[in-house]
C-alpha cells in the first residue's frame, strides 16, 4: 500500500468539487483557517461552479480533479462535499500523476467511490470531514478538523467510545476500507468494487429506508463480502426512514442480523459519517479494533510509511 507522505508546514492544499455544488460560505472559512495555520491553499477553478445539483459540468469537475491529481507540488485534495456526482468521472481519471507523486484524497459520502477505486490501486486515502464541517456551532475549530490535521501531518489516531447496544466483543487487525453503504452497494460489480477479505469494514450512510439498507446488507452478504471480514465498525446512520407499513427493525437489529452467524468483532456507534461528529479514518491502513464490554477502541497502527507494503 502506498501512503502519501505528512503534510508539512507550508504544505499546498487543493480543494475540489468533484460531485455537488457547493455555496462559498461553507468553503471559504476553512480557506482562512488553512492559509492561517500556514498552508497553501489553492481551489479549483470550477469549485464554486454550479450546473444543475452538479458543482459544474462534467467536464469541469473531471478537469479540477485531475489537475489537481496531477500537481506534483501538491500533498492533499479535499473535496469541498458530496452530493452525487464522482462516479459520472471516476471512469476519465488519469492516475499516473498521482501515482508518481502521492497526495492524501480527503472526502466521505459520495467520495466512497474514488476511496474505493484508490485503495484498489494501492493507495490509503482519508474518510474525513469536507469544509463544511471542519468547524463547531461556535465557528471554531471542532473535532473534525483537529483529527483530521492529525492524519493528514501523521500525528496518527487513536479513538476510544462508549460500549453500544449490540456490540460484539473481539480484537481484530487489519486494513480498513469502506464508506457510504448505498456507494459501496453501487460499486458491486465494477472495476471500483471493495474488497473486503480480511480488512475492518466502517459503513455509514444517510437518508436511506430501512428496508433499503436491510437490502443492501443482505447483498452484501450473498455476494461473500462479509464472509472473511476481520471486523465491522459502523458509524452514523443519520435521518433513517421508514414505510407507512413499519419494516419492524431498527437500523442496529438490521446489522445484527445480517452478520449473526459470523464471529468477528462489532463496533456500533462509531462516531463517522453524517451525523456531526466525523472523525477523521485513513482507509487503506492497518488499524487495531478492541470491542470490549465497557468500551470499544479502533486505533491506527504506527510504521508504515511512503511506498510501504502494509
Amino acid at each position: 500500500m502506498i501512503v502519501p507522505p505528512a503534510l508539512k508546514p507550508g504544505g499546498k492544499i487543493r480543494i475540489v468539487s468533484p460531485a455537488g455544488k457547493v455555496k462559498e460560505k461553507y468553503v471559504l472559512p476553512a480557506v482562512d483557517w488553512l492559509l492561517d495555520q500556514g498552508y497553501r491553499v489553492e481551489l479549483g477553478q470550477h469549485v464554486f461552479a454550479s450546473h444543475f445539483q452538479f458543482a459544474g459540468t462534467d467536464q469541469q469537475r473531471l478537469e479540477d480533479l485531475q489537475t489537481a491529481l496531477d500537481d506534483p507540488e501538491t500533498s492533499a485534495i479535499i473535496c469541498s462535499r458530496g452530493g452525487y456526482g464522482t462516479v459520472r468521472i471516476i471512469s476519465k481519471l488519469n492516475y499516473d500523476g498521482l501515482f508518481r507523486h502521492p497526495k492524501w484524497i480527503v472526502g466521505f459520502s459520495d467520495i466512497t467511490i474514488l476511496h474505493s477505486c484508490l485503495n484498489r490501486n494501492r493507495l490509503a486515502t482519508i474518510h474525513g470531514a469536507m469544509p463544511r464541517y471542519f468547524f463547531d456551532k461556535d465557528g471554531q475549530p471542532g473535532e473534525n478538523l483537529q483529527s483530521l490535521i492529525r492524519v493528514l501531518t501523521g500525528e496518527g489516531a487513536s479513538y476510544t467510545i462508549p460500549a453500544a447496544e449490540g456490540d460484539r466483543h473481539g480484537k481484530a487487525t487489519g486494513e480498513l476500507v469502506g464508506g457510504n453503504l448505498s456507494i459501496i452497494s453501487s460499486m458491486q460489480g465494477t472495476r471500483c468494487e471493495l474488497d473486503t477479505t480480511g480488512k475492518i469494514l466502517f459503513l455509514e450512510d444517510i437518508d436511506e429506508f430501512l428496508y433499503h439498507s436491510d437490502r443492501l446488507m443482505h447483498q452484501m452478504k450473498l455476494s461473500g463480502k462479509l464472509d472473511n471480514l476481520a471486523g465491522l465498525v459502523l458509524g452514523n446512520f443519520t435521518d433513517m426512514k421508514d414505510n407507512e407499513s413499519p419494516f419492524g427493525k431498527t437500523i442496529h437489529e438490521i446489522f445484527a442480523e445480517a452478520v449473526e452467524e459470523y464471529n468477528f468483532p462489532v463496533c456500533y456507534d462509531f462516531p463517522a459519517g453524517h451525523n456531526g461528529k466525523n472523525l477523521a479514518l485513513v482507509f487503506g491502513r492497518h488499524w487495531e479494533l478492541n470491542v470490549t464490554k465497557k468500551e470499544s477502541t479502533l486505533k491506527l497502527l504506527p510504521g508504515h510509511t511512503l511506498n510501504s507494503e502494509l
